[in-house]
Protein backbone atom coordinates (compact mmCIF):
# COMPACT_ATOMS: atom_id res chain seq x y z
CA UNK A 1 0.00 0.00 0.00
CA UNK A 2 1.21 3.50 -0.78
CA UNK A 3 2.55 5.37 2.20
CA UNK A 4 3.14 9.09 2.29
CA UNK A 5 3.78 11.98 4.65
CA UNK A 6 0.93 14.42 4.33
CA UNK A 7 1.66 17.16 6.83
CA UNK A 8 5.39 16.57 6.97
CA UNK A 9 5.88 17.13 3.24
CA UNK A 10 4.72 20.73 3.48
CA UNK A 11 7.31 23.46 3.49
CA UNK A 12 8.56 24.82 6.80
CA UNK A 13 9.68 28.12 5.25
CA UNK A 14 7.63 30.94 6.70
CA UNK A 15 6.21 33.66 4.57
CA UNK A 16 3.41 36.13 5.08
CA UNK A 17 0.03 34.42 5.39
CA UNK A 18 1.48 30.95 5.88
CA UNK A 19 2.51 31.05 9.53
CA UNK A 20 -0.16 28.61 10.67
CA UNK A 21 0.90 25.96 8.15
CA UNK A 22 4.56 26.47 9.07
CA UNK A 23 3.75 25.97 12.76
CA UNK A 24 1.68 22.85 12.10
CA UNK A 25 4.49 21.42 9.98
CA UNK A 26 7.12 22.21 12.61
CA UNK A 27 4.95 20.73 15.36
CA UNK A 28 4.40 17.55 13.34
CA UNK A 29 8.11 17.03 12.84
CA UNK A 30 8.81 17.62 16.54
CA UNK A 31 6.06 15.17 17.47
CA UNK A 32 7.46 12.50 15.15
CA UNK A 33 10.99 12.97 16.47
CA UNK A 34 10.47 13.67 20.17
CA UNK A 35 6.93 12.63 21.08
CA UNK A 36 4.27 14.91 22.55
CA UNK A 37 6.58 16.23 25.28
CA UNK A 38 8.77 17.78 22.61
CA UNK A 39 5.90 19.85 21.23
CA UNK A 40 5.84 23.14 23.11
CA UNK A 41 4.93 26.59 21.84
CA UNK A 42 8.52 27.77 22.21
CA UNK A 43 9.98 24.69 20.51
CA UNK A 44 7.56 24.95 17.61
CA UNK A 45 8.23 28.66 17.16
CA UNK A 46 11.97 28.02 17.20
CA UNK A 47 11.65 25.21 14.65
CA UNK A 48 9.52 27.42 12.41
CA UNK A 49 12.02 30.27 12.66
CA UNK A 50 9.72 32.81 14.32
CA UNK A 51 9.60 34.52 17.71
CA UNK A 52 8.16 32.61 20.65
CA UNK A 53 5.24 35.06 20.72
CA UNK A 54 4.26 34.57 17.06
CA UNK A 55 2.22 31.34 17.52
CA UNK A 56 -0.22 33.18 19.79
CA UNK A 57 -1.83 34.62 16.67
CA UNK A 58 -3.06 31.13 15.79
CA UNK A 59 -2.83 28.98 18.94
CA UNK A 60 -3.55 30.62 22.28
CA UNK A 61 -1.97 27.76 24.21
CA UNK A 62 -0.35 24.35 23.79
CA UNK A 63 -3.67 22.52 24.00
CA UNK A 64 -5.04 24.52 21.08
CA UNK A 65 -1.95 23.63 19.08
CA UNK A 66 -2.23 19.93 19.90
CA UNK A 67 -5.95 19.98 19.08
CA UNK A 68 -5.24 21.50 15.66
CA UNK A 69 -2.60 18.83 15.09
CA UNK A 70 -5.06 16.07 15.98
CA UNK A 71 -7.71 17.50 13.65
CA UNK A 72 -5.13 17.54 10.85
CA UNK A 73 -4.08 13.97 11.62
CA UNK A 74 -7.67 12.72 11.54
CA UNK A 75 -8.00 14.29 8.11
CA UNK A 76 -4.69 12.77 7.05
CA UNK A 77 -5.77 9.36 8.33
CA UNK A 78 -8.99 9.66 6.35
CA UNK A 79 -7.03 10.52 3.19
CA UNK A 80 -4.66 7.63 3.88
CA UNK A 81 -7.64 5.26 4.08
CA UNK A 82 -9.28 6.68 0.95
CA UNK A 83 -6.01 6.15 -0.93
CA UNK A 84 -5.96 2.54 0.28
CA UNK A 85 -9.51 2.01 -0.96
CA UNK A 86 -8.96 3.53 -4.43
CA UNK A 87 -7.28 0.53 -6.11
CA UNK A 88 -9.94 -1.80 -4.77
CA UNK A 89 -12.81 -2.69 -7.05
CA UNK A 90 -13.83 -5.84 -5.25
CA UNK A 91 -16.59 -6.62 -2.81
CA UNK A 92 -17.86 -4.60 0.14
CA UNK A 93 -16.00 -7.07 2.35
CA UNK A 94 -12.77 -6.12 0.55
CA UNK A 95 -13.48 -2.48 1.30
CA UNK A 96 -13.94 -3.12 5.01
CA UNK A 97 -10.75 -5.16 5.05
CA UNK A 98 -8.82 -2.38 3.29
CA UNK A 99 -10.27 0.24 5.63
CA UNK A 100 -9.25 -1.65 8.78
CA UNK A 101 -5.88 -2.62 7.32
CA UNK A 102 -5.12 1.02 6.47
CA UNK A 103 -6.16 2.12 9.96
CA UNK A 104 -3.67 -0.29 11.50
CA UNK A 105 -0.92 0.57 9.01
CA UNK A 106 -1.30 4.29 9.69
CA UNK A 107 -1.01 3.71 13.43
CA UNK A 108 2.13 1.62 13.03
CA UNK A 109 3.70 3.97 10.48
CA UNK A 110 2.92 7.19 12.38
CA UNK A 111 2.91 6.09 16.04
CA UNK A 112 3.16 9.51 17.67
CA UNK A 113 0.49 11.02 15.43
CA UNK A 114 -1.86 8.09 15.98
CA UNK A 115 -1.49 8.12 19.75
CA UNK A 116 -2.16 11.86 19.91
CA UNK A 117 -5.59 11.29 18.37
CA UNK A 118 -6.80 9.67 21.61
CA UNK A 119 -5.06 11.87 24.19
CA UNK A 120 -8.03 13.60 25.80
CA UNK A 121 -5.70 15.19 28.34
CA UNK A 122 -3.95 17.08 25.52
CA UNK A 123 -6.95 17.91 23.32
CA UNK A 124 -10.04 20.12 23.40
CA UNK A 125 -12.71 17.52 22.65
CA UNK A 126 -15.34 20.13 21.89
CA UNK A 127 -13.27 21.79 19.16
CA UNK A 128 -15.46 22.00 15.99
CA UNK A 129 -12.65 21.17 13.56
CA UNK A 130 -11.61 18.15 15.58
CA UNK A 131 -15.17 16.90 15.91
CA UNK A 132 -15.81 17.36 12.19
CA UNK A 133 -12.69 15.38 11.26
CA UNK A 134 -13.51 12.60 13.72
CA UNK A 135 -17.15 12.37 12.68
CA UNK A 136 -16.26 12.31 8.99
CA UNK A 137 -13.91 9.38 9.45
CA UNK A 138 -16.30 7.45 11.68
CA UNK A 139 -19.24 7.99 9.32
CA UNK A 140 -17.17 6.63 6.44
CA UNK A 141 -16.25 3.64 8.59
CA UNK A 142 -19.85 2.78 9.54
CA UNK A 143 -21.05 3.29 5.96
CA UNK A 144 -18.39 0.89 4.72
CA UNK A 145 -19.47 -1.76 7.22
CA UNK A 146 -23.16 -1.21 6.44
CA UNK A 147 -22.47 -1.82 2.76
CA UNK A 148 -21.43 -5.35 3.65
CA UNK A 149 -23.39 -6.29 6.73
CA UNK A 150 -26.85 -5.47 8.06
CA UNK A 151 -26.75 -6.01 11.83
CA UNK A 152 -29.56 -8.09 13.26
CA UNK A 153 -28.60 -8.91 16.83
CA UNK A 154 -26.69 -5.67 17.46
CA UNK A 155 -26.86 -2.14 16.07
CA UNK A 156 -24.44 -0.79 13.47
CA UNK A 157 -22.48 1.27 15.99
CA UNK A 158 -21.81 -1.77 18.16
CA UNK A 159 -20.55 -3.76 15.18
CA UNK A 160 -18.44 -0.82 14.01
CA UNK A 161 -16.97 -0.01 17.43
CA UNK A 162 -16.07 -3.68 17.88
CA UNK A 163 -13.92 -3.69 14.74
CA UNK A 164 -12.41 -0.27 15.46
CA UNK A 165 -11.57 -1.29 19.03
CA UNK A 166 -9.93 -4.47 17.81
CA UNK A 167 -7.75 -2.55 15.35
CA UNK A 168 -6.98 0.15 17.90
CA UNK A 169 -6.04 -2.35 20.59
CA UNK A 170 -3.75 -4.22 18.22
CA UNK A 171 -1.96 -1.01 17.22
CA UNK A 172 -1.42 0.07 20.83
CA UNK A 173 -0.11 -3.35 21.85
CA UNK A 174 2.28 -3.34 18.90
CA UNK A 175 3.47 0.16 19.75
CA UNK A 176 3.86 -0.79 23.39
CA UNK A 177 5.94 -3.85 22.51
CA UNK A 178 3.44 -6.38 23.88
CA UNK A 179 2.85 -7.75 20.38
CA UNK A 180 5.52 -8.22 17.73
CA UNK A 181 4.98 -8.76 13.97
CA UNK A 182 3.95 -12.37 13.41
CA UNK A 183 2.20 -14.44 10.78
CA UNK A 184 -0.91 -16.51 11.20
CA UNK A 185 0.32 -20.09 11.02
CA UNK A 186 -2.62 -21.37 9.00
CA UNK A 187 -3.05 -18.64 6.42
CA UNK A 188 0.58 -17.45 6.37
CA UNK A 189 -0.67 -13.85 6.37
CA UNK A 190 0.44 -11.08 8.73
CA UNK A 191 -1.30 -11.46 12.08
CA UNK A 192 -3.26 -8.22 11.87
CA UNK A 193 -4.66 -9.13 8.45
CA UNK A 194 -5.74 -12.53 9.75
CA UNK A 195 -7.42 -10.86 12.72
CA UNK A 196 -9.43 -8.59 10.43
CA UNK A 197 -10.41 -11.54 8.24
CA UNK A 198 -11.55 -13.55 11.25
CA UNK A 199 -13.77 -10.68 12.37
CA UNK A 200 -15.32 -10.29 8.92
CA UNK A 201 -16.10 -14.00 8.80
CA UNK A 202 -18.04 -13.61 12.04
CA UNK A 203 -20.33 -11.13 10.27
CA UNK A 204 -21.30 -13.57 7.54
Amino acid sequence: MKTFDMVSQKTTKFHHGNLRNALIDAATKLLDQEGDKGVTIRAVARAAGVSHAAPANHFHDRKALMTSLAAQFFEDLHIYIIEALKPKSGSAEDSIFSFADALINYGLHYPERYQLLWRQDLLNDDDPALQKAMDGLYSHFTETIASFHTPVDYDLDTVSVALWSMCHGYVLMRLGGTFVPMQDKRTQTPRHKAIISSYLKSLN
